[in-house]
């Protein structure tokens, strides 16, 4: 059956049996029909375990974090382990473009599938809205006077949309850039805000533009932080679902990881940390991305750390990155380069192979073999044909696993921007130097002129290398790192460096997912 026949066979729990099991009362839910609710509780002492699920360098076959993530969640709460998954949101654009849906796979899912990866509760919609209306209201600023004196808009429009049109357009005054919605610097801040104050206090310090004197203009300055706060008011709150076994799963939140932090929100996973014995989440793209970016921004702003590191590969994927011969044994220097990258923040690494049914038995052994030559803990997960049966092996390690994580951050946020850049081009990125534009340059210059440094650093970068060079795959070493661009998210209160070309309004494929997807008898098909 394919993963949209699967979900459709399960019947789902009402959600507010769902929400019992982790004793949240019915007054505390907001519910979007039956099987889907908004959670409108605080989180309170935070008493459980959390777990990260990343992994290797992504490829075209897709490694199966999240199937490897519910998978773990519905194993653990089998052997008696409360544990809730807390997961980010699919952005529609890629649904129906290339990527599909991302609520995993065969028999571990989320449902309801098709909600979660078309409308769900509107937080997306929400997020476009507040993002457009403040693109508006600078516009109509300009038009009325502009009494602020912008000379430059620095904030982009954006549509949860793959177009690639939108890229560059003309408007009647300047040129515009639309981003897709999960590209939005609302996106980030709405997962990064602890709660409604911190939310309005994020949307109002948005770098909108400059003046004539080189100065910053903030979305303050036009008064409207409260307007766009209201417009995310039930979009702040995470959204609760369940797993084809009935487990509770937050998902909320969906920012990109090859331009911003790719990790759910700080207050799903708080709020989960505080309702169950073990939480598991994960980080998008590899573990050079999204767990990079899961530690050095996330846990900062959140002051939470992982009690245990899961790396997912497959074979597939370590073979591709033997880009000349195919070859699992020479593939395997990205499993390397990705378990000493872990190492730089963490002690605690397991790294799980993502089994398909393709896979040979002589395979898992070399992968299993190596690893454990490094004393890194081991397993496999079959997940996606054998549902919670298929990570017992995972869950049991974990739960026998009582070993501190001893976890700390890359770099200290106080270093220059040119040093925060160096610590993670050197540990992360294997590089030998770095160049920087002119323009990146001034923008450096121009924040540690003004002390606006002292924040975490955000890399937009390709997801297919540990380079800044996609057809470097592997294990590239002693590389020249180049930065195109510097920009301040300084509401969501990161740095953003580009590196190479990164393109933040992805296009449509040639043979995009919209083309299997249909309507039939009042069925969603085609659906992935």
């Amino acid at each position: 059956m394919t993963d949209i026949e699967i979900a459709n066979s399960v019947k789902p729990c009402n959600i507010k049996e769902i929400a019992k099991k982790i004793d949240i009362n019915e007054e505390d839910l907001m519910t979007y029909g039956d099987y889907k609710a908004k959670v409108k509780l605080n989180y309170h002492n935070q008493k459980a375990k959390l777990i990260l699920v990343t992994a290797i360098n992504p490829t075209p076959f897709g490694e199966g974090k999240t199937t490897v993530s519910i998978g773990l969640t519905d194993s653990l709460n089998y052997l008696g382990k409360k544990t809730i998954a807390c997961l980010r949101e699919p952005s529609m654009g890629p649904v129906f473009g290339l990527k599909g849906g991302a609520t995993g796979g065969g028999y571990a899912q989320v449902i309801p599938m098709e909600d979660i990866n078309l409308h769900f509760t509107g937080d997306i919609h929400a997020i476009t809205s507040a993002n457009n209306l403040l693109s508006s209201a600078i516009d109509n600023h300009i038009f009325r006077g502009n009494e602020l004196g912008i000379k430059k808009v620095l904030f982009n429009r954006c549509l949860d949309v793959n177009d690639r049109v939108l890229r560059n357009i003309k408007l009647d005054n300047r040129e515009e850039h639309f981003d897709i919605t999960a590209a939005s610097e609302i996106m980030a801040i709405l997962t990064l805000a602890e709660d409604l104050s911190d939310l309005k206090e994020r949307l109002g310090n948005i770098i909108i533009g400059l003046n004539k004197n080189d100065e910053f203009v903030y979305a303050k300055d036009l008064n409207i932080e409260g307007a766009l706060t209201v417009l995310l008011k039930d979009a702040i709150n995470p959204n609760l679902v369940q797993t084809l076994e009935h487990n509770p799963v937050f998902i909320h939140g969906g920012p990109f990881a090859n331009i911003a932090h790719g990790c759910s929100s700080i207050r799903a996973t708080k709020l989960a940390l505080s309702l169950s014995d073990y939480v598991v989440t994960e980080a998008g793209f590899g573990a050079d991305l999204g767990a990079e970016k899961f530690f050095d921004i996330k846990c900062r702003y959140g002051n939470i750390k992982p009690d245990y590191v899961v790396l997912v590969a497959t074979i597939k994927a370590l073979k591709y990155n033997d880009s000349e011969n195919n070859t699992l044994e020479k593939g395997l220097e990205n499993l390397e380069a990705h378990i000493d990258n872990l190492k730089q923040n963490n002690t605690n690494i397991i790294v799980c192979l993502n089994k398909f049914e393709s896979d040979t038995d002589s395979e898992v052994k070399v992968v299993e073999d190596y690893v454990k030559e490094k004393n890194i803990s081991f397993a496999v997960s079959t997940s996606f044909i054998d549902g919670k049966d298929g990570a017992i092996s995972l869950a049991k390690l974990i739960i026998d696993n009582n070993n501190e994580n001893n976890f700390n951050y890359l770099y200290d946020v106080n270093l220059s921007i040119k040093e925060k850049i160096k610590e993670l081009s050197t540990k992360i990125y294997n590089a030998k130097e770095v160049e920087y534009t002119d323009k990146a340059l001034n923008m450096i210059n121009k924040l540690e002129e003004k002390n606006m440094y002292q924040l975490p650093i955000c890399v937009a970068k390709t997801q297919y290398s540990i380079s800044d060079d996609k057809t470097k795959r592997g294990y590239p070493k002693n590389t020249t790192i180049k930065v195109s661009d510097i920009k301040l998210y300084n509401g969501a209160g990161f740095i953003t460096v580009y590196l190479g070309d990164i393109l933040t309004m992805p296009g449509l494929p040639k043979e995009p997912n919209y083309e299997k997807i249909d309507l039939e008898s009042d069925k969603i098909i085609g659906l992935s």
